[in-house]
């Protein structure tokens, strides 16, 4: 897996300046705990941390190859599943290799196909090459933007890296946040190529971004395209177990141990029934993980949300794919650690999280992680096959906003309820929104024929797959990759993405449920519990003890008057919220403590500059 980072600066040579590379790459060690490495040749330099997955001791980066016009350098990170085909083709085309690792592969397809390499792989990636032939720098990511990567001009180049720290450590990087910035973080609709932090970007995905003297120009090769979808129900339900099984077996591949994460939903138990019986068929069992709380299966109360707690679901399918399983039980005084919530901050870089679900996702990550270094989750499965409430509220369907806001206060609550007025009132979130919304639709094409209803839900899916995802897959990215753990999303594989994209609603929800086409195809593997369940998100603890803890937390800010999270969040609103009857307090209105404590945490780690012009 690994990070990644580097420095181009045409001005001068980067070689009286390494200290300060290897300081950004020093940023990156938790993503990859296993080697380090850096190079630099005159006016480039590349960093990079590894987590060891392919060919253990042969991947080691930076990665070089000199060729008679200069030097062409790679810093990778992610997987290539196809790597050994494409192994297969180069060998064919008179490279030859050193090493069985999937870097010298995508090393040796940019050698020969260029920036076109990257719509030959399929994986999760985000790699830069500085090519000396021509004195340029390549940055590319995967189509889906599993992996991340960020960039911050300067006057005479470029820095970048998988995460805003690593960028951050270097001193011609300003840590300053102005008014779109501060939008990006009250808001939840993931503007692409937006940062947060004021002069840095995104790599967008499926984008090509070239930096040389010229200046900095970017390419994009994929984008999610409206196409006919010629299928019927059978051959769609076909055709998605036969990429399943073709993306699961690819993604099982590793020379560490590997899991699946098991939630007992759908998307996870689908996937995980399927590994377990591909690795039965070569003698070995998969290992499962499911995160769970103190004691709420025996109390569990039912919401608008969750019907269902997912412990028991989690356990028959264990039981019927005969995985090697284990639940990970966290307490109360765990989720509100503000050591916890601090190492979130830090792997984000940004108070964005979810309050007790970022703190429960880290910690999951951090028990697997002793006993695997490879995950497989169910992630994206609902933005793929319509799998959310708002696929079927017919308020969010028609709504002109992106539909996962319609209610989001409702489940999850409200900034606002917390912020300044007058800072509410400068930013002007609504505005904001609509203006991503309109551009964010903008550009989806329609199909001869389409209905005015299937148009509708082929927006809402696009939305879902190009702004709803990208948060979640960040999220899961930084949480994992801050204790080394690898996860593969195999719901994102970029072939079967295309194709459920293109089905039309009317086949998405043949049944009148949510994800038709995933529950028939997977129907063999399933046990009857599974597949009659109704979908409930990740799960959030309902302990009064968790409420009552983080309130505690709030009345210690609010005896520091004078910390600057009071320039963002008002004083008096925070202190009733600290005030409220426990019992009173749901996870909406937990929201609010959680944002406070965030904002609070994020403003003493990263002392940044707030400007609202």
């Amino acid at each position: 897996m690994c990070g990644i980072t580097g420095w181009v600066s045409f001005d001068r040579d980067l070689r009286s300046v390494s200290g300060t590379l290897d300081a950004m790459t020093e940023t990156m060690s938790c993503r990859g705990p296993d080697d380090r490495g850096t190079w630099i040749e005159g006016p480039a330099g590349l960093g990079h941390r590894r987590l060891a997955i392919i060919d253990l001791p042969g991947g080691r980066q930076p990665m070089t190859a000199r060729m008679p016009r200069g030097t062409v350098a790679l810093v990778y990170s992610g997987e290539t599943y196809n790597y050994t085909e494409l192994r297969r083709e180069l060998t064919g085309r008179g490279h030859r290799f050193t090493t069985d690792s999937d870097t010298e592969v995508v090393l040796r397809g940019y050698l020969e196909w260029g920036e076109a390499v990257a719509e030959r792989l399929n994986g999760m990636y985000a790699f830069a090459v500085w090519d000396g032939r021509d004195d340029k720098l390549v940055m590319i990511r995967d189509r889906m933007g599993i992996k991340p990567f960020y960039y911050y001009e300067t006057p005479d180049g470029v820095l970048f890296g998988s995460e805003p720290k690593a960028i951050l450590a270097n001193p011609l990087a300003r840590a300053r946040v102005n008014a779109d910035g501060l939008r990006e973080l009250f808001t939840f609709v993931k503007t692409p190529g937006h940062a947060v932090w004021d002069g840095m970007r995104e790599v967008e995905p499926g984008t090509v971004v070239t930096v040389d003297r010229s200046g900095l120009r970017r390419h994009v090769y994929w984008r999610l395209e409206t196409r006919p979808h010629p299928d019927g129900r059978d051959e769609s339900v076909a055709k998605v177990r036969e990429l399943l099984d073709d993306i699961v077996r690819r993604q099982l591949v590793s020379d560490v141990p590997r899991c699946t994460l098991l939630s007992g939903g759908l998307d996870s138990s689908a996937m995980t029934a399927i590994a377990a019986r591909q690795l039965g068929e070569a003698g070995e069992t998969v290992r499962s993980f499911a995160v769970d709380f103190v004691g709420q299966s025996e109390n569990f109360v039912a919401d608008a949300l969750r019907s269902t707690p997912d412990t028991p679901y989690v356990h028959d399918v264990a039981k019927a794919s005969g995985t090697d399983h284990r639940d990970i039980v966290l307490d109360s005084h765990a989720l509100a650690d503000p050591e916890v919530r601090a190492k979130m901050i830090r792997a984000r870089d940004l108070p964005m999280g979810f309050g007790d679900m970022d703190a429960s996702l880290y910690l999951l990550f951090r028990a697997i992680r002793e006993h695997s270094t490879v995950a497989l989750s169910g992630e994206s499965a609902d933005e793929v096959f319509g799998g959310y409430l708002q696929f079927f509220d017919e308020e969010a369907r028609n709504a002109d906003t992106f539909p996962w806001l319609v209610k989001f206060a409702e489940h999850f609550g409200d900034d606002a309820d917390v912020l300044r007025p007058d800072l509410t009132a400068a930013l002007d979130l609504p505005s904001y929104i609509q203006k991503s919304y309109d551009t964010a639709v903008a550009g989806i094409r329609r199909l001869d024929g389409e209905s005015d209803f299937e148009y509708r839900m082929r927006k809402i899916s696009h939305l879902h797959l190009t702004r709803f995802v990208r948060v979640l897959l960040d999220r899961k990215d930084r949480a994992s990759m801050a204790v080394g753990l690898e996860v593969r999303v195999p719901f994102c594989d970029h072939r079967l993405v295309e194709y459920v994209y293109n089905a039309p609603w009317s086949l998405k929800s043949f049944d009148g449920r949510e994800k038709s086409l995933l529950r028939e195809a997977t129907a063999d593997v399933l046990p009857r519990s599974v597949y009659d369940r109704v979908k409930s998100p990740y799960p959030s603890t309902q302990d009064p003890k968790y409420a009552t803890a983080l309130q505690e937390h709030v009345k210690d800010l609010l005896a520091k008057p004078d910390h600057p999270v009071f320039d963002l969040v008002d004083r008096d609103r925070v202190a009733r919220a600290a005030g409220r009857d426990v019992p009173q307090i749901t996870q909406a209105s937990r929201r609010g403590l959680e944002r406070t404590l965030d904002l609070a945490l994020w403003l003493d780690l990263y002392e940044p500059e707030i400007s609202l012009t």
